[in-house]
């Protein structure tokens, strides 16, 4: 039950989001308040003789009109809240007005969740990641495309592997990053990226490698017994921001059940600049992925919230 918004090829090949029109309006139910037209964001919908009507010829299928119709009096079909029906918990089924959640409480969890690095031994639950998964979906998207792809890697041989994979990456671009005129001439080019690489990464991947080969130490996930990949397609408005988003949410789920989770960035450049790691991981070509989450049940413990870097703050308010 991952749900992936379906998708058209346009004749050219270029994808085209699907704006089909799936609302249902059960006229003997509509009481003509008006509710559903002042939360529509693509005027799907209009009054006529007094009923809420469908009109027009594309819709977002954001399902805002059926969650704010007071007497259920419209259905979307293409939304299907089975997509989101959690194995291992289970929530309150009403909306929460704004206000009524401690704030507190908000912000306490988001300053408690760290980047773990030290995990037990113990597999995670299929259903927890599934669950996971499901709580990523949660998240808002642009113009509500909501394309993300998932990878749930669930063992840790399966970690194992892919940690693999990416080390040969790795020992690959050190051998190319080594070469000094090779930087240069990309460089030199307005290529400076290899460069770059060699000046912040280059020492502290080549002794993480060496200690890996010598003594099989997990550099990369930590020794994490599971890793979710997420991801998006080309054709969605903004892929990257909408996998960064589901992917918060994940990390903050995690938390709340008693999981630990670390983002792994070097993951995310190996799996982009390899095809052959996207075969690996019967990934499609035409997926990317932006995010790569370590999960596991941690083996740290803290005693207080840490602060934070000072942050530059704008406020403009008009020329």
């Amino acid at each position: 039950g991952l749900h992936l918004l379906p998708e058209q090829k346009s004749p050219r090949g270029m994808t085209v989001i699907d704006r089909s029109v799936t609302v249902v309006i059960d006229a003997a139910k509509c009481v003509g308040c008006e509710a559903c037209l002042q939360v529509c964001p693509s005027e799907t919908l209009a009054m006529v003789e007094g009923k809420a009507m469908v009109t027009g010829q594309e819709s977002l299928g954001c399902g805002h009109c059926a969650a704010v119709c007071p007497t259920e009096a419209i259905c979307v079909k293409a939304l299907d809240n089975a997509v989101l029906d959690f194995e291992t918990f289970s929530h309150p089924p009403h909306w929460l007005p704004p206000g009524k959640f401690p704030l507190g409480e908000l912000v306490r969890l988001m300053r408690s969740r760290r980047s773990c690095r030290n995990f037990i031994d113990q597999t995670v639950p299929l259903n927890r990641l599934e669950d996971l998964v499901k709580i990523g979906q949660t998240a808002p998207s642009g113009s509500n495309c909501q394309a993300w792809t998932f990878t749930i890697l669930p063992t840790r041989d399966a970690v194992r592997q892919l940690s693999e994979q990416v080390g040969r990456f790795f020992i690959r671009l050190n051998r190319l990053a080594e070469k000094r005129f090779l930087r240069s001439a990309l460089k030199w080019i307005g290529r400076p990226e290899l460069d770059f690489y060699y000046r912040n990464y280059f020492t502290s991947i080549h002794d993480g490698i060496q200690d890996w080969q010598r003594t099989g130490r997990d550099h990369l996930f930590h020794g994490a017994p599971a890793v979710i990949l997420v991801g998006g397609h080309s054709g969605a408005a903004c892929p990257q921001e909408d996998a960064l988003l589901a992917a918060q949410n994940m990390l903050l789920g995690a938390h709340a059940m008693g999981l630990g989770t670390c983002l792994i960035g070097f993951a995310v450049s190996a799996i982009e600049r390899a095809p052959s790691l996207k075969d690996f991981l019967n990934i499609p070509r035409g997926e990317s992925i932006y995010a790569s989450i370590a999960v596991g049940f941690p083996d740290e413990r803290y005693h207080r919230l840490p602060g934070r870097k000072p942050a530059p703050v704008r406020v403009w308010s008009g020329a």
